[in-house]
């Protein structure tokens, strides 16, 4: 069925024959008809007369509309048919048709044979797993059901279930988008409960309607059915109101009792779901108090209906009609969708051989079509061969002349290609030496970015800051900064946590492995001067002065850039790999007491969150970091390592100075090393650099930058970070997520 322009939804009902019909206007759809024709009897009162009633309804509607030209749909009971919703286990698509087939088996009670049974595979976006949809109904009450509508020669292509036209209804009109919903369809017999979550579905019908209240009022106030159903309806304006409605209230509390049942089975299978709202649809709401009832003895929203997204017929009588009955309309709207190919859920229980009837009918004016092409392509096809044939004899001058200049633009083509490769060589070498200066700002940039990454409190003078306890200071010091390239970076990432983690010994050694800073209250600051007289650049932040991985001044040693990836090159080995880059370790010492969640703010949002992919991209940057973790933290009380190293720079610090080490050429002394400070000291007594005071430090864990304040109760994290250089391809979709975690074998020492 492609693409109709007209299709009618006819949906028989207890107590009425409703049909909506919709036309395609471009892209949209637009209801242009609309129809309710009520029977002279209810239908489950009228016995052998059940039949009969369809047909003069039927008839009746094909005297006033025509459906030449149209595809219908029609809808048959959910208590007449079958249903079933099953979680298939994890299969190849192409087996799926036969899982379900076996599935249907187990499930159908009755052979299949003897049913017309379709389904439907529901998936969500976020979830692996395919839920399918089973339904099913005896072939003789489909043919009878369908042959109504073929005696009035009615195109009939789509029969479905009333409870899935409502849900079709229902998806099309967006009303089901937030959240879990309920739709409570209350006809005459039945009530049946459609619950939609996401893609899903799943329905029950409940064997309460309208005229269990219709015949609750029969037994109270001893009238026929048809007095009953007429003081039902004008309950709201008649003097007994009080009486019919106290009637009526144990009927209010069957319904509320079966919701209740249905939602708690729904619950207890969908864990995860919680039902916001219910959509009311069904005559029956025409009582003023039903709605207010529902909605207070259950505590979900109830709503009713008002109008379609398809928008009402341009007749105003027919609107009048739409807008007097649209609370049982929703079913024939459904129907209508689907026959234009509108509708969520696609399954039909047409039988198959009317199917494929129609398949073929359809088909064999285009069989015509083809084959009188096929007998006019293959004339048109040798008249061409021998008209261009003769056209080629006649310019056979023309083409020896042609293949004379085609030889000569050969010709010169390969002496050109012998031109460019003789430079060959020379072109590579100038390649290579280009590339030295690729990655010269790599590191310092690397560096630049990590400091000022630091919390903004790093970057207060020690002054400012001592008005702060010392617990209570944001800040996070760099003490160690070691690295190791990697030319497949891509398979690192892809390790767990606990590998990932492992790497940081890996970077270490290969640095030569950690060597506890000896000062660690609270890096190079603002207007300091390194080991070699030379001022520092403000940053937030900084380094350690004896930090392993850096030099005596403070700064980091420069790392050795990444092989180049040039034609010829010796880095042309690793050109074929996704992402390269290094594992960098660096050491962190932290005064906060909430140190951990300092440090974990600084990997997620401001190094991962800042630095990733999607930025590096935006703003050319060569490399961005795609995970950050820790991987041990522990106080320094608990640290003997750490202790030991802070007390031997402590006893470093003062240790009487200006010995002559006959070793050298200057003194021993504070910013005099093997390379020697910036002026050079000549070996002679006049240039002993003089002591330091007298009074040493009484205590080797003070902060020697805050007078006064313990160092034992800082924070030492071990932290390993992916740094990715080249990044590749388009602006992904999101950014690299975050990975931050802490190392479980040290979770003892965290406050």
């Amino acid at each position: 069925m492609a693409n109709p322009r007209v299709a009618w939804g006819i949906d028989i009902g207890n107590r009425a024959l409703k049909a909506i019909k919709l036309v395609r206007e471009g892209e949209a759809l637009r209801m242009e008809d609309v129809e309710v024709i009520e029977h002279e009897q209810v239908l489950s009162n009228s016995g052998d007369n059940r039949e009969s009633l369809i047909q003069t309804a039927l008839a009746n509607f094909t005297q006033r509309h025509s459906t030449k030209g149209s595809v219908v749909a029609i809808g048959v009971s959910g208590q007449s048919s079958f249903a079933r919703f099953i979680k298939l286990p994890p299969v190849e698509e192409k087996k799926i048709p036969e899982i379900v087939k076996f599935e249907a088996i187990q499930q159908i009670p009755f052979p299949l044979d003897q049913v017309e049974w379709s389904y439907q595979l529901f998936r969500q976006a976020d979830s692996p797993d395919v839920e399918v949809g089973i339904f099913a109904m005896r072939k003789e009450l489909v043919n009878q059901q369908i042959k109504y509508f073929t005696d009035m020669d009615m195109n009939v292509q789509v029969v479905q279930m009333s409870p899935l036209a409502v849900y079709n209804a229902m998806y099309y009109d967006n009303r089901l988008a937030d959240g879990t919903t309920m739709i409570l369809d209350l006809g005459a017999e039945n009530a049946d409960l459609i619950i939609a979550d996401g893609e899903s579905v799943w329905l029950r019908s409940v064997p309460i309607g309208g005229n269990n209240f219709t015949e609750a009022l029969v037994k109270a106030f001893k009238l026929n059915f048809a007095k009953a159903e007429d003081l039902k309806r004008n309950a709201q304006t008649s003097k007994y109101a009080r009486q019919i409605f106290q009637a009526m209230r144990p009927i209010f509390a069957d319904l509320v009792a079966e919701i209740q049942r249905s939602i708690g089975f729904y619950s207890s299978v969908h864990r995860d779901s919680r039902i916001k709202r219910i959509v009311a649809l069904g005559n029956t709401f025409r009582l003023p108090t039903l709605q207010k009832y529902l909605q207070q003895n259950l505590q979900i929203e109830v709503e009713r209906l008002d109008a379609f997204n398809a928008g009402a017929p341009d007749d105003g009588r027919l609107a009048a009609v739409l807008n007097d009955n649209i609370a049982s309309m929703a079913g024939a709207y459904g129907l209508a969708l689907q026959a234009m190919d509108q509708g969520k859920i696609e399954s039909s229980l047409l039988p198959q051989q009317i199917r494929q009837a129609k398949i073929w009918k359809e088909k064999t004016k285009w069989f015509a079509l083809a084959a009188s092409i096929c007998v006019a392509a293959a004339g048109v096809m040798y008249g061409t061969y021998y008209f261009h044939n003769d056209k080629f004899d006649s310019n056979a001058p023309l083409a020896a002349k042609n293949d004379a200049i085609l030889r000569t633009a050969d010709d010169n083509d390969r002496k050109w290609q012998a031109v460019e490769n003789a430079g060959g060589p020379d072109k590579i070498r100038i390649n290579n030496v280009l590339e030295l200066a690729k990655y010269r700002d790599l590191w310092s940039d690397l560096f630049y970015d990590i400091t000022k990454a630091l919390p903004p409190q790093n970057s207060t003078l020690p002054d400012k800051l001592k008005a702060t306890p010392r617990g209570d200071r944001q800040q996070i010091f760099i003490d160690s900064f070691n690295s190791q390239y990697h030319a497949d970076l891509g398979k690192l990432l892809a390790l767990d946590p606990e590998s990932f983690k492992s790497l940081a010994q890996a970077g270490t050694a290969a640095a030569g492995g950690y060597v506890p800073p000896a000062n660690t209250g609270g890096g190079i600051q603002p207007g300091q001067f390194d080991d070699g007289g030379n001022r520092i650049a403000p940053r937030r932040g900084g380094f350690q002065r004896e930090g392993s991985g850096f030099n005596r001044g403070g700064r980091a040693p420069a790392p050795v850039a990444p092989p180049a990836v040039t034609p010829g090159s010796d880095g042309a080995a690793t050109a074929g790999t996704d992402e390269r880059g290094y594992i960098v370790t660096l050491q962190l010492t932290s005064p906060a007491k909430n140190a951990t969640t300092l440090v974990e703010k600084f990997l997620e949002k401001d190094l991962v969150g800042q630095l990733n992919q999607i930025s590096a991209l935006k703003e050319h940057r060569n490399y961005y970091i795609a995970k950050a973790m820790i991987v041990s933290r522990t106080q320094i009380s608990g640290d003997e390592t750490r202790k030991t190293a802070i007390k031997a720079a402590f006893d470093a610090r003062n240790k009487p100075q200006g010995q002559i080490d006959p070793r050298r050429q200057g003194p021993v002394g504070r910013g005099v090393g093997e390379r020697g400070g910036r002026f050079p000291i000549i070996n002679n007594p006049r240039n002993v650099v003089p002591d330091k005071p007298d009074k040493p430090e009484a205590d080797p864990y003070l902060d020697p930058l805050y007078a006064g304040e313990s160092v034992l109760e800082d924070w030492v994290f071990t932290v390993v970070v992916a740094v990715v250089i080249d990044p590749k391809g388009e602006l992904p979709a999101s950014g690299t997520t975050a990975s931050v975690d802490a190392a479980p074998a040290q979770a003892s020492a965290v406050r």
